[in-house]
């Protein structure tokens, strides 16, 4: 099985910036793609950014332009670089990884808070 642990969220003021990172670790051999998705209080779990080993990105539209997702494969590490924050980013946000089995692992989630 494949394990992910997320880490970086934490409290920012609007216009700020926060990194998160995701750490996978046990069966990592046959990870597609990874990707980062956040669910705010009463609403549903949404995409924010996915990439693929080879790099190919993709983003909500919400985000293009503010967050940008990269992988380090040596590192099996995926990371979410989130600027010009704004309220409505607030949430927890889940690392996703996917393989070529067709099994999705998601991590425990970290809270984001964008507020003043």
């Amino acid at each position: 099985q494949v394990q992910l642990v997320e880490s970086g969220g934490g409290l920012v003021q609007p216009g700020g910036s926060l990194r998160l990172s995701c750490a996978a670790s046990g069966r990592i051999l046959g990870i597609t793609f990874m990707g980062w998705y956040r669910q705010a209080p009463g609403k549903q779990r949404e995409l924010v950014a996915t990439i693929t080993t080879g790099g190919a990105t993709n983003y909500a539209d919400s985000v293009k332009g503010r967050f940008t997702i990269s992988r380090d494969n040596a590192q099996n590490t995926v990371y979410l670089q989130m600027n010009s924050l704004k309220p409505e980013d607030t949430a927890v946000y889940y690392c996703k990884a996917d393989n070529i089995w067709g099994h999705t692992t998601w991590g425990q989630g970290t809270q984001v808070i964008v507020s003043s």
